[in-house]
């Protein structure tokens, strides 16, 4: 983990502070995390870049060093909680990751300051109800505060979690993600603790609904785009990336096919950032 680093803030449009880390030199990157993390779980990845780039990891809003989720919530507010901190930093690289990769791609349609855009494997379905039917449940879950229920729904539905977990059945499976959060509460090691992150899945489930079914809406995009994915990652994230290799116009794809969904990650949550590390050195110092 890179000890030295510093932090900022910017305000977005309805007044949200959104707060970030920065730490390196040179042309600068901002690298938006997805669901269930927040910029910790990347500063390993941050760190394989600083040598060469400034790199800007903003918490979400909702966790870590930014505000909280407002009741009109939607894509259109992420967009603008990124467009502050381009505005602020005046950077034209932008890394995407997960559901961080959906905002990433919206803001490339609205924002001409993206010249570059990479994003690794955005949950994007070709039917939104499959999202939307989980949504539900895990929504149902949550207010029952049946948080460890709620964790492996969205685990099972978007097939985010340990392979094993969606083998299991649930009497089993929610007895051990309870055990699981115990641990995760005592021994974070600076990470947001997992129950504290469920209630993001909500908004991070909404986005995939408002934006699954639009891949077509991306021929627009200008910028050119970087698509990554981990070979080891569940089908669908294959497909949403084969269709958007299809429609966007400026396109490059790299598969890692000893990889999953979680290699941008720290080492020590299941990560290998360094191949996607190289990948975006090589993407970004293009000319």
């Amino acid at each position: 983990m890179p000890e030295h680093y510093t932090t900022g803030f910017v305000t977005s449009r309805d007044g949200t502070n959104i707060g970030y880390r920065q730490l390196g030199h040179g042309p600068g990157i901002v690298l938006l995390h997805g669901m269930m993390s927040s910029a910790h779980n990347h500063m390993q990845l941050a760190a394989s870049l600083a040598d060469a780039f400034t790199i800007y990891l903003p918490d979400r809003r909702g966790r870590g060093l930014s505000g909280p989720y407002s009741a009109e919530y939607n894509i259109e507010q992420e967009v603008e909680d990124l467009n502050a901190l381009l505005d602020h930093t005046g950077v034209h690289n932008l890394a995407g990751i997960s559901a961080g990769g959906i905002i990433s791609l919206q803001a490339a349609l609205n924002l001409p300051a993206i010249h570059k855009l990479a994003i690794y494997e955005p949950p994007l379905f070709i039917d939104k109800a499959v999202p939307a039917l989980a949504l539900r449940r895990f929504d149902r879950e949550l207010s029952q505060s049946r948080v460890a229920a709620a964790l492996f729904t969205a685990m099972k539905e978007s097939r985010i979690g340990p392979p094993m977990f969606s083998a299991m059945p649930r009497w089993l499976a929610i007895p051990l993600t309870k055990l699981a959060m115990a641990q995760d509460d005592k021994n974070n090691a600076g990470y947001i603790p997992m129950r504290e992150l469920a209630p993001t899945l909500h908004y991070d489930f909404q986005l995939s609904i408002e934006m699954s079914g639009r891949l077509e809406y991306f021929k627009a995009v200008p910028a050119r785009v970087l698509l990554l994915g981990g070979g080891k990652s569940p089908a669908y994230f294959k497909v949403a990336l084969d269709s958007l290799e299809k429609v966007l116009p400026h396109v490059k794809r790299v598969e890692f096919p000893e990889l999953d969904h979680a290699a941008s990650w720290n080492t020590d949550r299941g990560g290998q950032p360094e191949p996607v590390a190289r990948e975006l050195r090589k993407f970004f110092a293009e000319p």
